[in-house]
């Protein structure tokens, strides 16, 4: 077995596992990163793409903003339409200018694998058999150690510290031992289908609806490619949704009395998502942390799930510098602690949301009357819509 030696070992090349390794970079602390997929597959994975003010601030601050700023599409709002009718909640307006910029998780990736690339960082692509190893040990002289394979040859990298970024089916979170996690796990009852089309988006910023057929979202990946979606049956065939059929529901679902128009456009991707809320807690054990989907899932109609993961590795990175500064273990011994209050404020927030604008059941009309109730209120108080548009433009990230 080929020993290799880093400071921190981050299983996954996803947006955390990346941006955590270039924070420590830009603090001066060593890192390696190994992943089981290729980069093509990571660079071509498609997520969502809303940032928050303090994810684009990050990127910004950190020097992997450029092509973000050029390229990314702000809004300064988001439109709620029920009733055949829109309403704007207007983020600039209720948050002191904040916004959200419409920039894919994808184009993310790239950028931080070139800063990666550019500063010499060591990233492993389409590793095998990754195991995670003495970790658990409170005594600083036992260094735990990512296992791992690559073709015929065998690797053993030591380290101080590891970071699981390896997402909900990683083997980080699996690997640490029964009984010392919480699991706190809820399934909706319902999933999105999701299109991607060759046709501009029908309007400049996101319309979440409310219909008696279910749930919609008008969205984009930029100004020539829109994403919508639809809630259907989580199990539910997509080989039943020919692309005259998703039109016509989407045409159903969006319609309003104004006059506006769905553009419709060849479909490029279709595919139907599940919608959970998980979060395991305690988000550390010894010198392993969890960071972002090994951590905590949330559903999509919040736009949080990346937002979330780049907020816990800056609390780690914040506090693996202080460590290699003076020694002091007070930030890692609270890391999970300090990431938990903000992401349990965001499952709150993303399970209002969904609950909001979803239907549960056709046959429940006291739950529909309930929820168009909250949306007349979300949209016609102030009080509420800056509730609304202060979380969805981000909660402070704290450190």
């Amino acid at each position: 077995m080929k020993k290799i030696r880093t400071q921190v070992g981050i299983v996954g090349a996803g947006p955390a596992g990346l941006m955590l390794s270039h924070l420590l970079h830009l603090q001066g602390i060593e890192s390696i990163v190994v992943e089981n997929r290729s980069q093509q597959y990571v660079q071509e994975r498609v997520r969502a793409g809303v940032l928050e003010q303090g994810t684009v601030d990050l990127m910004v601050e950190t020097g992997v903003g450029e092509r973000l700023k050029k390229e990314g599409l702000v809004h300064y709002g988001v439109n709620l339409r029920f009733g055949r009718h829109t309403h704007r909640i207007d983020f600039a307006d209720l948050t002191g200018g904040q916004g959200i910029t419409i920039y894919a998780q994808h184009e993310v990736i790239k950028d931080l694998n070139k800063a990666r690339r550019d500063a010499g960082g060591q990233i492993y692509y389409e590793v095998e058999d990754v195991s995670v190893h003495d970790f658990e040990s409170a005594d600083s002289s036992v260094k735990p150690s990512i296992h791992f394979r690559i073709s015929d040859e065998s690797y053993e990298l030591n380290c101080d510290f590891i970071a699981g970024c390896d997402g909900f089916h990683g083997i980080c979170r699996p690997s640490i031992p029964k009984g010392t996690l919480t699991l706190f796990d809820r399934t909706y009852p319902f999933g999105w289908l999701g299109i991607l089309a060759d046709a501009p988006p029908s309007c400049d910023e996101l319309i979440y609806t409310y219909h008696e057929r279910g749930f919609a979202l008008l969205s984009m990946r930029s100004p020539q490619v829109s994403r919508l979606y639809l809630q259907c049956s989580p199990d539910e065939d997509i080989n039943k949704w020919p692309d005259d059929k998703v039109w016509q529901e989407l045409h159903r679902r969006l319609a309003t009395d104004d006059g506006w128009q769905l553009i419709e456009g060849p479909i490029t991707q279709k595919g139907v998502t599940g919608m959970r809320s998980f979060v395991v807690e305690p988000m550390q054990c010894g010198k392993l942390f969890l960071a972002g989907d090994a951590a905590h899932i949330v559903p999509p109609t919040g736009a949080k799930g990346l937002n979330l993961a780049l907020a816990d590795v800056r609390v780690l990175a914040h506090a693996l510098d202080d460590f290699y500064k003076s020694g002091r273990r007070e930030r890692l011994s609270q890391y999970s602690d300090t990431c938990l209050r903000r992401v349990w404020k965001v499952q709150r927030f993303s399970s209002w949301m969904t609950t909001m604008l979803h239907l549960f059941s056709a046959d429940d009309g006291f739950e529909q009357r309930r929820q168009l109730a909250e949306l007349d209120y979300v949209t016609s108080s102030r009080a509420a819509s800056q509730s609304l548009a202060e979380n969805y433009v981000g909660l402070p990230m704290e450190f």
